[in-house]
């Protein structure tokens, strides 16, 4: 290939190639041709080769030797090389580029050229490379610009202003009073888009799917006109700048009327997309008046008449008309508006739930999901449209339309609701099953119309859903289920019947093995009026139980409740007793250590204490939630925190936590206490003395203290709160294990009105200490405080340095990404706490 092959034939050969190397052999000779004329001193195709160059570059292959020449052709006093070199800048350049800083000059001599197309070049080159020295030197040359009396010049001065304002956000004040005087002008120049790519733009644009390519942007808004370019500045401007946002107020009124005019005005080839007049300026005057509206009653008022105006005349059957509706609905929304436009909005955004494209039933539903909490009324006219959207086919939207289907849940809808979400649980996608079955559980702790369809509901999630449940989803399901005395028989038999039909849920089962355990006598006598009448013998329990302990599906959490469950049925059943401490004798040389020391255990209280059997294995109590500490049923004199519900560990499940002093009553019956321990307050919500949340369903611990260990009492862990902002507050204890050794357990909290999702906590620590993170007790903070979230982090510091640690919070609210950090310098109990 000579040197002097023309753009045409070197695009003709480079598709021509076969394979990629052959491509890249017909580059790799052509940009060394390039390279050959670029050291020429009379070059008379230095356009013709830079062109080539650019091609080149739009491929992926490199053509940085190609930024000098950008440079001397700028330089070039004809405009056919000028042009090549502005385009060749553009694209080969940027601010990062110490070759950006060489033209300049050049830019400011043809920001003054008597051409308008010269100085059109280097406003284009300058909105879109311009590095904020170059924008610092340049802008008196662009506020003069926009100053002329060239339309053509001025409208692309406007938006080189917009570029400099985004880079040196102090240049502002100085195109202020130009911007404002731009308002006046009537150009808002010759739409060139043909309806189709106007559509495209439109809807790609103004519907939240931002155009990523620079070039592009600007090319389209300079095609616009003065007027639009103006809107654009104005725009920047307050938005960078509160005391030009006071001052820009003043201009309500004439966005008002330039906004009617394009409204009210009739058919104008030159401005119309789709039946549209200029939907790119009304849709920018749109954003402006939001801007110049929010928290401002006198000019939201001026405008509200033009808003319903704008939402009653256009049409909605085009796509730049739903971009038009949309940015208005924005507005309303935004503003401080009349209660009746209000309404009008939400009623534009139902009717685009019913429209066949899926990006503006996602956008529909994404506004919605913003105003549900202020509004919520008024999208209520629109939940049986919402609801139906769960039906749809794409996962984005099917995720927007379960998040606000939670949103609409209420005291009077309560039912009918929940039928639809469980409906939906039932054929949802894997990805959104747990996020279905956490805002169901949310939604019913708050609205349950009664006990019993509370539980049936959480039964309903855990049949279909048990995998994708919170880990804390047990504990509190228990919780439920000990208050509510009069449905235990109704609660174990519908437990007992869900485990011979299916296993494979793993809290179910674990939720049914505790009921069994604890109201096993209850099913033993069939006699529940909730319920068909059924004979359960003991072998039938026991079998059931069995299959649980030999199934390859059970976990050993769900291990550990059945054999327990098994041990408790010993103090309920009279002939099988001699079966149950075979069975568990079998586990006593089980591989799983946690198994096999509940069994072992189990055989030591079967044996030696067997005296003792039937009041360590006796009915638990009812846990009181947000409630004083209890001994034996009689509040105490002293208040305790609230107990929070343990969470179940796949390691080593628990059982519902005992108040402190019916241990102190289980160590009366060994006579190893001459008198019960004296509660006193408590910090983080565990009794003094022995700690709750160490007691195990087995009653391990327990039986551990039958070897002669008396009770001591345990000071609490102080707590101190680290982090505190946007409802999300994280608080830090410590317990320190050893002269190096330190365990911190963070524990998240939220008490927003909305829910929080992908909830992450991650730490750092100078690097001679040791950090173990075990995993979180979850990844969603629901609203309101009612569940929190448990991170516990293991620290070894052998050195003994002075210990920090930085930790960095991650989450979602509202399918917005939060993310902040906080540095913590000291640690409660073992120096002043502070961060």
């Amino acid at each position: 290939m000579s040197p002097s092959v023309p753009l045409q034939e070197m695009i003709r050969a480079i598709r021509s190639a076969r394979t990629q190397c052959e491509e890249r052999g017909v580059i790799q000779r052509e940009c060394a041709a390039i390279r050959a004329q670029f050291r020429q001193a009379d070059n008379g195709g230095r356009s013709h080769n830079l062109a080539k160059l650019l091609y080149v570059h739009m491929l992926g292959y490199p053509a940085h030797f190609g930024q000098m020449e950008c440079v001397r052709m700028i330089a070039s006093p004809r405009y056919s090389e000028k042009r090549v070199g502005y385009l060749g800048a553009m694209m080969l350049l940027d601010e990062k580029q110490d070759a950006s800083l060489l033209i300049t000059n050049s830019i400011k001599n043809d920001l003054s050229h008597s051409s308008q197309y010269v100085q059109s070049l280097a406003l284009c080159t300058l909105a879109c490379m311009g590095s904020a020295e170059m924008c610092r030197d340049l802008a008196p040359e662009i506020d003069r610009l926009l100053r002329a009396s060239n339309s053509y010049i001025k409208k692309k001065a406007a938006l080189c202003a917009v570029h400099i304002v985004r880079k040196v956000h102090d240049l502002g004040e100085m195109f202020a009073p130009a911007a404002r005087a731009l308002l006046a002008e009537k150009n808002h120049g010759q739409l060139i888009l043909t309806a189709h790519f106007g559509n495209i733009f439109t809807r790609k644009f103004h519907l939240g799917l931002a155009v990523s390519n620079k070039s592009l942007w600007f090319l389209l808004c300079s095609s616009l006109g003065v007027l639009h370019g103006a809107v654009v500045l104005i725009t920047e401007l307050c938005e960078r700048n509160p005391e030009t946002l006071e001052r820009f107020r003043k201009t309500v009124p004439d966005l008002v009327q330039i906004m009617k005019g394009l409204v009210i005005c009739g058919y104008s080839p030159e401005h119309d997309v789709a039946g549209i007049s200029d939907p790119f300026l009304q849709v920018r005057i749109l954003r402006l008046l939001r801007i110049l509206g929010r928290n401002n009653e006198a000019a939201s008022d001026a405008m509200n008449d033009l808003l319903a105006q704008v939402a009653t005349n256009t049409d909605s059957t085009k796509t730049v008309g739903n971009a038009v509706l949309y940015e208005t609905v924005l507005t309303v929304l935004d503003i401080k508006s009349e209660s009746g436009l209000r309404v009008l909005a939400v009623n534009i955004l139902g009717r685009f739930l019913l429209n066949n494209d899926r990006n503006i039933r996602y956008i529909a539903m994404t506004s919605l999901q913003r105003i549900v909490g202020t509004d919520h009324t008024a999208v209520q006219r629109h939940r049986g449209t919402i609801v139906d959207c769960l039906k749809d086919q794409d996962a984005s939207v099917k995720r927007r339309a379960l998040e606000l289907s939670l949103a609409l849940v209420s005291a009077s809808n309560i039912r009918s609701m929940m039928k639809e979400l469980l409906i939906f649980l039932s054929s949802c996608p894997p990805e959104l099953r747990a996020n279905a079955a956490s805002g169901i559980f949310n939604a019913a702790e708050r609205y349950a119309p009664s006990q019993r369809w509370h539980i049936d509901t959480i039964l309903h999630v855990l049949t279909t859903a048990g995998g994708d449940v919170r880990d804390e989803t047990v504990p509190n399901l228990i919780q439920l289920i000990t208050n509510a005395s009069e449905l235990h028989c109704y609660t174990v038999h519908k437990l007992y019947r869900a485990v011979l039909t299916d296993i494979s849920q793993q809290p179910l089962v674990q939720v049914a093995c505790w009921c069994i355990g604890e109201y096993g006598d209850l099913l033993l006598r069939g006699e529940c009026q909730d319920t068909e009448p059924v004979q359960v013998s003991e072998d039938d329990v026991l079998d059931a139980l069995e299959t649980v302990l030999q199934s390859h599906m059970s976990s050993p959490a769900t291990r550990g409740f059945a054999l327990t469950a098994t041990m408790k049925l010993s103090t309920r059943i009279t002939d099988n007793v001699d079966r149950i401490r075979s069975i568990v004798s079998i586990y006593g040389s089980c591989i799983d250590v946690e198994l096999q020391q509940r069994a072992v255990e189990y055989n030591a209280l079967f044996k030696k204490y067997d005296h003792m059997r039937a009041a360590v294995l006796e009915r638990m109590p009812v846990i009181e939630k947000n409630s004083p500490g209890h001994t034996n049923g009689e509040s105490t004199g002293d208040t305790i925190k609230e107990i929070q519900p343990t969470k179940v560990k796949q390691e080593e499940p628990l059982l519902p936590q005992q108040p402190a002093n019916q241990v102190c009553d289980l160590l009366d019956l060994l006579g190893g206490s001459e008198e019960p321990l004296q509660p006193s307050p408590a910090q983080g919500g565990t009794a003094p003395g022995l700690s709750i949340n160490t007691i195990s369903p087995a009653g391990g611990d327990l039986l551990d203290l039958l070897g002669g260990l008396e009770p001591t009492p345990v000071a609490p862990a102080p707590t101190v709160t680290v982090y505190e902002k946007s409802g999300v507050t994280l608080t830090l204890s410590c317990d320190k294990q050893s002269d190096t050794g330190l365990t911190v357990t963070l524990t998240a909290s939220n008490s927003s009105d909305s829910d929080i999702s992908c909830f992450t906590l991650q730490a750092a620590v100078p690097k001679s200490v040791q950090l173990h993170m075990k995993a979180p007790s979850g990844d969603s903070l629901p609203a309101r405080g009612t569940a929190k979230v448990t991170q516990m982090v293991v620290l070894n510091n052998p050195n003994k340095v002075n210990l920090k640690m930085r930790i960095r919070i991650s989450y979602t609210n509202q399918g917005s990404g939060f993310q902040d950090t906080v540095q913590i310098d000291s640690f409660p109990g073992l120096n002043a706490a502070s961060h």
